[in-house]
């Protein structure tokens, strides 16, 4: 990458009507950007006292780089504030969790009391399975009410929950319950999506073969008949529940405990296993969902992701039950049966507050604006993005169709890694399409060049965070090295990996990754990952995967293969390929392209130089190919 270059900026800006600035949380940028400068650590205290804790923190924060630790000594319990709190006060009958399911008329409803009772009742089960503090539990699940349930009992007694979405492979999930040594996979029978049934404990039983740790597989069986469920280590999800008392004290947690694991593709090797604890976390989530999403008593919660992302975790759970929200989570896919679904939706439950990916707003463009006209969305209060950067087109038709060139847009930029939100444009601020906004209230990101010194504005540069955070990751399972490696590529800060430039208002624009991660719909792919796939297929000797730019999806990935001798191009054999890899990591990982090639350029040592790839598919100059072997 070079080091610095050029980027040309529109200055393109919409602004909210006043009233938004004048009744947000936040209060304006500015004068809450200053009272963090003021004194970061009274900033936080702040935050963190509107939780209920069981013991206080002696020191907001101890900072040794590249090593944090938040609300030290402090003990707390997240379930006790997204649950406890709330039914302890006025919110003991408020909706928590409203459910739409694919069919016509499947929909559920749970109140905080009613959620709080399965979570307890469930935390319960688990304990009597021999779940203690400190255990993993693989949780591998549809977007049903019980993987809320089964994300909040793990956290109840201790256990270190590591979700996996459902549209990983076999191998996929193998790869991440090993690493985690699970000792129990919580699934259910099928998934259902676009009227077909997605048999997700057949994944499972392919997954647990060569995984010792695991002891239990709970299912929630859905379909009738239901499953037979054969080996003393499968257990029904609400057959252990029988008999199970609906009282389970919340375990008491050390604030730098581990809350979960989540597994996020890296550049070369394995996922990494990212580890967030409870007390930042905890107190990360609950600041941005109330003070940057700006939420009120009466919004309508709908994050569009899935609890296998971050977005999921932080933005689905525990962000908005923190702040005693209403959410709205669904199985349906924005396009079937009709693409108005989505719209259908908002405008049944009343959604206030929309989240959702780039991709799908690109998709949504491509149907026309005579879908969401069929609806009424004049519910929304406020959108949002989230997972790739919002180029300025989709920025254009989602604030005009969807928000009616009234709602403020939050194109939110953050990571697996931070854990809650960093940069946006807040709510009542003049938004720039393209530009995510600047760093919130908390946060101090900059533009910099390779030795850490700020670029010039329109000048494209690294994405650094210069000081820690509450949310952040605090090491990657099984391998500080990894984590250090975010600390260490320029010292002092936390290296993002993301390309961006800054405004002469220190507007940031998110320009992509600096390194070898492909974004297909926002999820994070690792190109080691489906390279490992293709080269387990018996045809394959080498393969090289680069991201290419998709209308709809951001990016897609191609892959350039080299066959073992015996084997020759085909169309059959290029489809083979394409569903092994689906079998192996998911759909989201499938190749829309395959070139065969009879060599791939390395640098002297071995190492594939991608970028060659992508410059000779887009066209462009590779720059500097000093190392190329040849």
């Amino acid at each position: 990458m070079a080091e610095s270059f050029n980027v040309k900026l529109e200055d393109t800006r919409y602004t909210p009507e006043k009233s938004y600035q004048e009744n947000s949380w936040l209060g304006g940028y500015d004068p809450a950007y200053q009272r963090f400068l003021n004194d970061p650590e009274a900033f936080w205290a702040d935050i963190a006292g509107e939780l209920e804790w069981y013991r206080p923190w002696e020191r907001v924060r101890e900072w040794k780089h590249p090593y944090a630790r938040w609300f030290t000594g402090a003990k707390c319990n997240i379930t006790h504030n997204c649950l406890d709190r709330h039914i302890n006060g006025i919110h003991r009958n408020k909706v928590a969790l409203i459910w739409r399911g694919e069919e016509e008329g499947d929909e559920r409803v749970l109140t905080y009391r009613q959620l709080s009772r399965q979570v307890l009742r469930f935390a319960n089960a688990l304990k009597k399975l021999g779940v203690a503090k400190g255990d993993a539990v693989c949780i591998y699940m549809p977007l049903v009410p019980e993987h809320v349930v089964a994300i909040l009992a793990c956290a109840r007694i201790g256990a270190v929950h590591s979700i996996v979405y459902g549209g990983f492979g076999a191998a996929a999930l193998n790869t991440r319950i090993r690493d985690a040594k699970a000792k129990i996979v919580i699934t259910a029978d099928v998934g259902i999506r676009r009227g077909k049934r997605v048999a997700l404990k057949t994944i499972v039983d392919e997954a647990v073969v060569n995984a010792p740790s695991v002891d239990h597989i709970i299912v929630l069986r859905r379909t009738k008949p239901q499953l037979e469920l054969y080996s003393e280590m499968e257990l029904d999800f609400y057959e252990i529940m029988e008999n199970v008392e609906p009282v389970c004290e919340p375990e008491v947690m050390d604030a730098e405990d581990p809350l979960f694991i989540l597994y996020t593709s890296g550049t070369t090797g394995t996922p990494k296993g990212i580890v967030h604890t409870c007390g930042g976390y905890m107190v990360g989530t609950y600041y941005t969902t109330k003070y940057i999403f700006d939420m009120k008593e009466h919004d309508v919660h709908w994050c569009t992701a899935d609890p296998g992302w971050i977005t999921g975790h932080s933005y689905i759970v525990y962000g908005p039950l923190l702040a005693g929200a209403t959410v709205l989570i669904t199985e349906t896919t924005p396009d079937y049966p009709d693409p108005g679904i989505w719209w259908r939706i908002i405008e049944d439950f009343g959604v206030t507050i929309f989240y959702t990916a780039p991709t799908a707003i690109r998709m949504f463009m491509k149907f026309g604006e005579e879908w969401p006209e069929k609806y009424n969305l004049e519910s929304l209060r406020i959108i949002g993005s989230v997972g790739e950067p919002l180029n300025p087109e989709a920025f254009e038709w989602y604030y005009r169709v969807i928000g009616k060139s009234a709602c403020p847009i939050l194109d939110t930029w953050w990571q697996t890694e931070t854990g809650m939100h960093m940069i946006t444009t807040t709510v009542g601020e003049p938004m720039k399409p393209g530009f995510a906004g600047r760093p919130i209230p908390g946060i101090v990101a900059d533009v910099v060049d390779k030795q850490g010194n700020p670029v010039p504005p329109k000048i494209g540069g690294l994405l650094v965070i210069k000081e820690p955070w509450p949310a952040m990751l605090r090491t990657v399972y099984n391998n500080d090295e990894r984590y250090r490696q975010y600390w260490e590529k320029i010292p002092p800060y936390y290296t993002a990996g993301d390309l961006a430039v800054k405004d002469e208002d220190g507007y940031i624009m998110v320009l992509g990754r600096a390194d070898d991660i492909i974004i297909v719909s926002g999820h994070n792919l690792g190109t080691a990952e489906v390279e490992s796939a293709l080269v387990s297929h018996e045809a394959v000797a080498e393969a090289a995967v680069i991201g290419v730019p998709d209308v709809v999806k951001g990016q897609a990935v191609k892959a350039f293969v080299i066959l073992k001798i015996g084997y020759q191009p085909s169309e059959k054999l290029k489809s083979d390929l394409t569903y092994h890899v689906r079998m192996s990591l998911g759909p989201i990982a499938m190749p829309a392209a395959i070139e065969f090639v009879p060599s791939l350029p390395k640098t002297r040592s071995g190492k594939i130089m991608r970028r060659v790839l992508k410059a000779q598919e887009m066209g462009i100059d590779p720059g500097d190919i000093s190392t190329l072997e040849e």
